[in-house]
């Protein structure tokens, strides 16, 4: 099959596919492009002609996306919204206008930071606003995003990955469990309740596996609770309860309020990182732009 050249592109196609994904309806999409029930369907079919492939399950009482439908839908309508941002800026070159970024962060780090960006980015760049997706996801950022905080081990990629902080986990608990002074790493351990985080691939008790391993110490590590983000494992924490490896950085503020200590003054080099990714194409946006200076400003400090 030949590519797809952008002088032929279909563009009535691409919206009312754009359109009857986003109400996964094909009357409701109909109504909402001012046309006919049939003109839409008309579309659909023939984009799905000329990729080969269908976008959509026909249903009896259902219209579902095919495994092609939902990877081509988020970047449609990242294009189309960004045709539409162009051109209103363009009509409104003269007047205040705002522009709106997609923004995707891991959970523990939206809870932990996404306020004080939120205000201190905002407060930088009052022109752009920030929508944050803290969806609990694993692997790329939607097509859809504009930029993305991404916790991962260094790696080449397509998307342009500039390095906010490598991950540093120190064991954290609350200042009443905390160990005494006389008292070695194993035995405090061993009575004490481990917290464990799974890293999705590595392994529900890995970096207490390293820790170990690396202090010369044999502790059951088969024992203790397994939480799937960082912020539940450091709440629990701050219950009173356990003792948990979390990164310093990302509860910085915890640690600096006394809430979170460290139960020994030991650190672990994770190999893993906070890493801001966007795509090649989107360095030439000057909000993407901005934003991404912005944030290897405030991490770097």
């Amino acid at each position: 099959m030949k590519p797809i050249d952008r002088r032929w592109l279909p563009l009535n196609a691409l919206r009312a596919f754009e359109m009857v994904g986003r109400h996964q309806s094909f009357t409701a999409a109909a109504q909402a492009l001012s046309v006919s029930q049939s003109a839409v369907s008309r579309h659909v079919i023939a984009l799905e002609g000329l990729l080969g492939v269908a976008l959509f399950e026909r249903r009896p009482h259902a219209l579902a996306l095919t495994e092609a439908g939902a990877a081509l839908l988020p970047v449609v309508r990242k294009g189309f919204d960004r045709i539409e941002q162009a051109l209103n800026q363009v009509r409104q070159a003269d007047r205040a206008r705002l522009r709106s970024l997609r923004v995707q962060l891991p959970p523990s780090f939206a809870h932990s930071l996404a306020v004080p960006i939120l205000r201190e980015f905002r407060s930088a760049s009052p022109d752009i606003i920030l929508d944050i997706d803290s969806l609990n996801a694993h692997g790329e950022p939607a097509a859809d995003t504009d930029a993305a905080v991404v916790y991962a081990k260094p790696q080449v990629g397509e998307q342009v990955a500039s390095l906010l902080w490598m991950e540093r986990l120190a064991p954290l608990c609350h200042p009443a469990v905390a160990a005494g002074g006389e008292e070695d790493l194993a035995g405090y351990l061993d009575r004490i309740e481990l917290i464990h985080v799974d890293l999705h691939g590595e392994g529900r008790h890995r970096m207490w596996q390293i820790f170990c391993r690396e202090l010369g110490c044999q502790v059951d590590l088969q024992r203790g609770l397994v939480f799937d983000t960082a912020i539940l494992a450091a709440q629990y924490a701050l219950s009173g309860e356990g003792v948990a490896l979390l990164d310093q950085q990302l509860f910085a503020a915890d640690i600096e309020a006394g809430r979170l200590v460290p139960a020994f003054g030991r650190v672990l080099e994770s190999g893993f990182g906070y890493y801001l990714t966007v795509s090649p194409e989107d360095l030439a946006d000057p909000a993407i732009a901005a934003f991404r200076s912005w944030m290897i400003r405030r991490f770097g400090r």
